[in-house]
């Protein structure tokens, strides 16, 4: 009797790149159903094509045509222990033997609502919730509540949630963006209301001066802010900038939020406000705080806490603190260990001083920024990006081939540059990424696509 081994994934070669087809087939099958096929818009337009994924394990993807795929996207950021880590299932698994939901407390919601304190600067006290979005909202909510104004003030690039109220100058058309230093709110999407404009403000990042000028008119109710710009780019505040939002925002009794949706538990275990030394007065996290479970959070002053038990500000939600998702929280903020980021510093590093050494050798103009934890490759751009204007100037199109090329060669990488690394990116996967990289970069050089 002969024992067969089930197939191994395919891998990709410069001779023999991956294909797709199955993966076009179930996007066109499954449109039936869902629109699109997908269900989130920014899953859309993928190319070659949106995927379909049988499981994920460590740093890798395994899709339906049986291809293995180093993962970059990590589910849009959240994957910072990789795919199917041990000590996350384990939880997971105890908890559900203990039941799924109840719409009342748990020892493991305090357990983890306990960690997020303790990791997190700004947290006194902490609400859970179910999604970045709604838990901007609630930001948002409590400041208009503690201060009395109405007034959102919000920059170029960075994005809250895609509510009507914020969903505005995320990624705008600079035809129809106005001056640099007065921007024209930019709507996001057809069937947004427009009178919601009515309540915002919008800035460009990294400028203190026009934001204290403006902070001075005294009608702003909160300033929310990414502390570093990473869901345009991976950009760094300049020197002293944070530091001025803050004194500018106690000064005029403005309310500073952080979003750390992205930056939360990735650029430190206490987020960017640990990493930068800024304190806000309130934060939101969500993507990496529970490493792929639907979990956001909102923290921050006592004062503004309580103003949901006892100053009339409603926040609800069925789902938040669902208990399998606080195990998953729990565990992984446990996993958070010095550690861990000492580990893909060393790889986020290696992989950005690749890219920079491959892309100079062949001649190609780029920008490689951001943090080990999550960085930024922009094509066309000779310095870092201050703001979303500067990243703008990017050669998009020439990006997207390159992603495109990197995905026939087995490296899934988000085509809006971003590039997100977990505990599980070793130096096996991290040489694997540069020898894709200077096929795809050499492939595109003699196209004269780069």
């Amino acid at each position: 009797m002969t024992v067969t081994s089930p197939a191994a994934p395919a891998a990709a070669s410069a001779s023999r790149p991956l294909s797709f087809d199955k993966s076009v087939e179930a996007i066109r099958s499954n449109s039936q159903w869902i629109s699109g096929g997908v269900n989130s818009n920014f899953r859309l337009n993928i190319s070659p094509t949106p995927l379909v994924f049988e499981r994920g394990e460590g740093a890798y993807l395994y899709d339906v045509d049986g291809n293995k795929l180093i993962d970059y996207y990590l589910g849009m950021g959240p994957m910072i222990l990789g795919h199917k880590p041990q000590a996350l299932v384990d939880a997971v698994k105890s908890q559900i033997d203990n039941g799924i939901l109840f719409a009342g407390q748990t020892a493991i919601e305090a357990e983890a609502a306990r960690l997020v304190c303790e990791l997190v600067p700004s947290a006194e006290r902490m609400r859970f919730g179910s999604s970045g979005s709604e838990v901007d909202q609630a930001a948002m909510r409590l400041a208009r509540a503690a201060t009395g104004r109405t007034r959102i003030l919000k920059f170029e690039g960075h994005y809250h949630g895609w509510f009507d109220n914020v969903l505005w100058s995320t990624a705008p058309a600079l035809d129809a963006a106005g001056p640099a230093d007065a921007p024209t709110p930019v709507i996001g999407s057809k069937g947004q209301l427009k009178d919601t404009a009515d309540t915002l403000v919008v800035l460009p990042w990294n400028n203190l001066e026009l934001l204290e000028a403006r902070l001075a008119q005294g009608d702003i109710a909160a300033v929310i802010m990414e502390a570093a710009m990473c869901n345009q780019g991976a950009v760094h505040p300049l020197a002293g900038y944070l530091e001025g939002v803050r004194e500018a925002c106690t000064r005029t009794g403005t309310i500073l939020i952080f979003d750390e949706v992205i930056t939360g538990f990735r650029l430190a275990p206490g987020g960017a406000q640990e990493l930068f030394g800024v304190t806000p007065d309130l934060s939101t996290f969500g993507k990496a705080i529970a490493n792929g479970f639907p979990v956001a959070a909102i923290a921050g002053r006592a004062d503004l806490m309580d103003m949901f038990t006892s100053g009339g500000v409603v926040h609800g939600g069925t789902y938040n603190a669902q208990p399998i998702a606080m195990a998953a929280t729990a565990a992984t903020l446990k996993s958070l260990t010095p550690a861990l980021y000492k580990k893909i510093g060393v790889s986020g590093t290696a992989l950005q001083e690749g890219f920079r050494e491959i892309f100079a050798s062949a001649g190609v103009t780029a920008s490689v920024v951001g943090f080990p934890q999550v960085f930024h490759v922009a094509l066309g751009l000779d310095k870092p990006a201050r703001d979303f204007r500067d990243l703008a100037r990017m050669n998009r199109p020439a990006y997207i081939a390159l992603t495109t090329a990197l995905m026939y060669r087995g490296v899934r990488a988000l085509e809006r540059g971003a590039w997100f690394l977990s505990s599980e990116h070793d130096a096996g996967v991290i040489n694997d990424t540069l020898d894709a990289m200077r096929d795809a970069v050499r492939e595109l050089k003699a196209k004269g696509t780069l």
